[in-house]
């Protein structure tokens, strides 16, 4: 069989770009979408298709989609990251800031799944990762459009997981905790069980197996890594 490829969104820095050299290192082709640039130029890098774009554009990701089935033929894997939407006290957010939160952080993976599910059904598999927080179940006031968005990120997976998982096409979330690609502070390493902050390689290599066939029988998952800091609350 030929390589594999795989579609990597806002992957133009931190734990996105991470796992686009995973993947590329693990044989993937692949294709990525970066806002800055950046995942143009890396895309660049390892071979690959580069879009500059937001996964908050339909129009941006039927580009790569589209160029990755023209150049390629098929897409064996999706890996949806994000930006970073607004923070504010509570009560404080807008109804413009809670609207903004739902685009960045559950409808990017929308929209490319999408585009993208209907083609691994035809081609009779794939395999979906969103990379999601720690904070998706056990919600902190630090992110707070982030864990509304993401929790329902997580119905909405294993809703997917109901209608796909027939089709061989499976879907998975990842929660890191604090991670190196972070600012770090003391107080926050404190509070980790393991008293680290994870590495953006440890989330691609948590991302890289779940898309591998060693977890083709795991789909509609949220799977934490985050260094036992909210230990299946």
């Amino acid at each position: 069989m030929s390589a594999k490829v795989a579609i990597v969104t806002a992957a133009g820095s931190g734990m996105g770009a991470q796992v686009v050299r995973r993947l590329a290192a693990d044989g993937y082709h692949v294709a990525v979408l970066s806002s800055s640039g950046k995942g143009e130029a890396l895309a660049g890098e390892l071979g690959g298709i580069g879009v500059t774009g937001s996964n908050q554009s339909t129009g941006d990701l039927e580009r790569l989609v589209r160029a990755t089935l023209d150049k390629w033929g098929r897409i064996d894997a999706l890996v949806n990251s994000a930006g970073h939407g607004p923070r504010a006290p509570l009560l404080e957010i807008t109804d413009e800031q809670w609207h903004q939160g739902l685009d960045v952080y559950f409808m990017n993976v929308v929209r490319a799944v999408r585009l993208v599910a209907p083609v691994m059904a035809g081609q009779g598999g794939g395999a979906i990762v969103n990379i999601s927080p720690a904070w998706a179940f056990e919600p902190s006031a630090m992110f707070p459009t982030s864990a509304v968005a993401r929790a329902g990120l997580a119905a909405y997976t294993k809703l997917f997981a109901d209608a796909f998982a027939a089709g061989n096409v499976r879907m998975n979330n990842v929660l890191p905790g604090w991670i190196d690609s972070l600012p770090a502070t003391e107080e926050r390493r404190e509070a980790v069980p393991m008293r680290r902050y994870g590495s953006a390689g440890e989330i691609a290599a948590t991302v890289a197996f779940l898309l591998s066939e060693g977890a083709a029988y795991i789909t509609g998952q949220n799977i934490r890594v985050d260094g036992g800091l909210t230990r299946g609350v």
